[in-house]
């Protein structure tokens, strides 16, 4: 692994210098010869690549693991409380958490901003890049947190959620809107330091999250009963008096771990060395029109490409609604275990646009090719290592989920129906990191509804139920089918676009 001192500029002009040319020789060599110098040079080069990719994107990963993490808490411990609970935390999820991803992906355009002034060396347009960002986190976050309180009981009465769930998820919601905007500043603040080449940050904070949420819930959720269970009877009256608030408290520790890492990444921003170089310039700055458009250019689109993407596993959990509980218990588990191991090339992809960014940012368009291409085929070799704990791990990973033997057997099929995508969905998933380097995110948002919407749920709607007279449904292997070739195609078009902006470096991509 490369030290962190390995990103500045002189080394990775060094390595963009070496990837271009051969160098010179003593005397005449052969074409052959020539060639295979080339070919050594190129395999050293992107070994160093590499390594600085693999530098950045483990901490991101380290990171997405604990953000998830954070869900499975809410979950487990919800769950070892009452049914009645889970069930509530598990709609309340499924109301703000697509909501927030669509705030993270519009935040998102922040990273190629701050990596390509970082790589141009114009660290004074850093920070009122960041100022406007933070604006814009704070309006999304205080409207949405508006929308989900208001919307809370008309959503889940329009859900005929059972009377006796419905007033634990109101509260779980309305208690979890107290921390969207945190959310939304805590994003900002981690895209400005994986910007910055910082990704550690992300990670610590993460951890961080994640260790005040398993207490909180354990207060909240349980009350004193729980402390008393951990403790013992010697706590004072007044902790083992606590009330247990259920999924209420569990709402409440949400927003309390999300204002936590609100305030400690601020904080830590203002002090760190890491943020040094972005110092400069202005220490507040008021609104301004261009930069917050320039902002919402590039990270809107990502915002709305991210809802389609989990609009998209909603509308196939509910298509399989009417398959029966073995059918959605196996489809759960084939795609949370999925999921997970999804989280390297997703975080890939996302130190990729650093990468990318950073390259473009000193004027090294041909190094950022390579960089681009690079990472696309480190994402291919991580879809093979993925496609290999799915086949040797699977069995073991659904028998942690479920006892139950009919969900089991159907389970590991479908993972094994999920190898046959990795390639295409880490494939997409990193040209998508590469071309947010380039601040190309339009295409992105467009190839996402067209690949997932048209393609992913349209073909796999008509694999699931069939066609009367023509052929009999699938069922959710259908669904499945259809997810495999919307991705395809999401790669295919993806990569088509990437090879033209890399072709023609100059042109508006890097501005």
């Amino acid at each position: 692994m490369q030290p962190l001192a390995a990103y500045s500029r002189g080394s990775d002009d060094a390595l963009d210098s070496r990837a271009q040319t051969v160098g010179p020789t003593a005397a005449p060599l052969s074409s052959d010869c020539l060639l295979f110098m080339s070919l050594i040079r190129r395999a050293r080069l992107s070994r160093i690549e590499t390594g600085r990719l693999a530098w950045l994107a483990l901490p991101i990963l380290g990171a997405q693991l604990a953000q998830i993490s954070m869900s499975t808490v809410d979950i487990a411990m919800t769950g070892h409380y009452a049914a009645r609970d889970l069930a509530a935390v598990s709609l309340g999820s499924s109301v703000w958490l697509p909501l927030v991803l669509f705030m993270i992906g519009t935040q998102m355009g922040l990273t190629p901003i701050v990596a390509q002034s970082m790589g141009a060396r114009r660290l004074t347009e850093i920070r009122p890049a960041v100022h406007q960002a933070l604006w814009i986190a704070l309006v999304m976050g205080l409207v949405v947190a508006v929308i989900v309180t208001l919307s809370a009981h008309p959503v889940f009465s329009l859900m005929h959620v059972p009377a006796d769930v419905l007033p634990a998820a109101t509260g779980y919601l309305r208690a979890v809107a107290f921390g969207l905007p945190a959310i939304a500043l805590y994003e900002t603040m981690r895209f400005y330091s994986d910007g910055m080449g910082h990704t550690r940050a992300s990670l610590m904070f993460a951890l961080l999250g994640l260790a005040v949420n398993i207490i909180a819930n354990g207060v909240l959720v349980y009350g004193g009963s729980g402390l008393v269970a951990v403790f013992g009877n010697n706590l004072p009256a007044m902790l083992a008096d606590l009330p247990a608030l259920g999924a209420v408290g569990c709402g409440i520790a949400t927003a309390i771990s999300m204002w936590v890492m609100c305030i400690a990444l601020f904080l830590y921003s203002r002090t760190a060395r890491a943020y040094a170089p972005a110092r400069l310039g202005p220490a507040f700055s008021w609104p301004s029109r261009e930069r917050i458009g320039e902002l919402l250019q590039v990270g809107l689109p990502v915002g709305v490409a991210i809802f389609a993407e989990v609009s998209l596993f909603t509308l196939i959990a509910l298509f399989l609604a009417g398959y029966g509980k073995v059918v959605i218990a196996a489809h759960t588990v084939a795609l949370n275990f999925s999921s997970l191991l999804f989280m390297l090339p997703l975080s890939l992809g996302m130190a990729l646009t650093v990468r990318v960014g950073q390259a473009l940012g000193r004027g090294k368009y041909r190094h950022a090719r390579f960089v681009a291409l690079n990472g696309v085929a480190c994402a291919l070799v991580v879809a093979l290592l993925i496609d290999m704990v799915l086949i040797g791990l699977g069995p073991m990973a659904v028998g942690l989920y479920t006892d139950n033997r009919a969900v089991q057997a159907l389970a590991m099929n479908l993972l094994l129906v999920a190898t046959l995508y990795q390639f295409s969905d880490a494939l997409q998933v990193s040209i998508a990191g590469a071309l947010r380097g380039y601040k190309d995110t339009r295409i992105i948002m467009w190839v996402t509804l067209a690949s997932y919407w048209g393609v992913g749920i349209g073909l796999g709607n008509l694999l699931g139920r069939g066609i009367d007279g023509w052929f009999v449904g699938l069922g959710v292997y259908g669904y499945w089918i259809g997810l495999i070739a919307g991705l395809s195609v999401a790669a295919g078009l993806l990569g088509r676009r990437l090879l033209k902006v890399t072709a023609y470096p100059r042109a508006r991509w890097s501005r």
